[in-house]
């Protein structure tokens, strides 16, 4: 498929909207629970993540564009306003922790403005093409409030990132980094 690949897309295939609207339905239906009702949300995470682990927990109010390509691993925890847009895989390791309003965003979009501009395809439907980069979070990480993550980005394993970043770049095992742009500050030990 040309939206897993990284390739340039049209996200208003009926396909892919059939997916999309599934999966925001599931977010929803997620979001308007209560933490005491664990068995209906856990059914909804398993439908809509079924590739993660079943222990992942999401505290609330939970936005993914597919959750089909979200891989979690175990002993996952995130806080509230948790968005994953996963036009391309979002791989997260285990004893991962995100903080309040971690957006990781794997969505990519044209310069060549020929490339970019609104479209209507022969159905009707209005479009931008667009295409994705894939995100990997390394195990025993912790991504503080805010931080977002964009497309093509590899944190590595054991890394604290500070409150408020923005991770445009790899970031390598062990470290603290913060910022806008997200840079490393020091090595953890």
């Amino acid at each position: 498929m040309k939206m897993t690949a990284g390739e340039l897309y049209n996200p208003a295939d009926d396909e892919l909207y059939t997916l999309r609207t599934k999966a925001h339905k599931l977010c929803m239906m997620y979001n308007a629970l209560y933490d005491t009702d664990e068995e209906e949300r856990s059914k909804i995470l398993r439908e809509l993540l079924p590739y993660s682990s079943h222990d992942a927990y999401f505290q609330g109010q939970i936005f993914f564009d597919y959750g089909i390509n979200i891989h979690i691993g175990k002993n996952f925890y995130a806080n509230f306003g948790t968005t994953i847009l996963d036009i391309c895989p979002v791989t997260i390791g285990d004893n991962v922790m995100l903080g309040t309003y971690v957006s990781l965003v794997t969505p990519m979009h044209p310069f060549r403005w020929q490339e970019r501009n609104i479209k209507t395809d022969e159905n009707g439907n209005i479009f931008a093409l667009e295409y994705g980069k894939p995100i990997t979070i390394g195990s025993n990480c912790w991504l503080a409030s805010n931080v977002t993550v964009i497309g093509g980005v590899t944190i590595g394993e054991g890394c604290v990132i500070g409150a408020g970043s923005i991770v445009t770049r790899d970031i390598p095992a062990g470290v603290l980094a913060a910022g806008n742009p997200c840079r490393v500050i020091k090595a953890i030990k």
